[in-house]
């Protein structure tokens, strides 16, 4: 598919049809990594990275464990 890229403001425009992010999974606001290889632009959608609750306490050790970290006061109406 051609397309043709556009002036938007003091940048450009590429405009991507709609069956193509469909197929991609972006839309609006959708971050994209987008960068030069081999002479050519490519773009790509950067996905969210999903974390397990039992992968990252694995990662915890007694090496890497903290203690606690003061928070201070109540700042509002927080009844402590």
């Amino acid at each position: 598919m051609q397309t043709k890229i556009q002036k938007w403001g003091n940048s450009l425009g590429l405009r991507i049809p709609r069956t193509f992010a469909t197929e991609v999974q972006v839309a609006e606001g959708s971050t994209v990594d987008l960068s030069v290889e081999d002479g050519g632009l490519l773009v790509r959608p950067l996905r969210g990275r999903k974390y397990a609750i039992g992968e990252l306490l694995k990662k915890v050790t007694r090496r890497n464990l903290h203690g606690e970290v003061p928070a201070g006061g109540p700042t509002g109406r927080e009844v402590w």
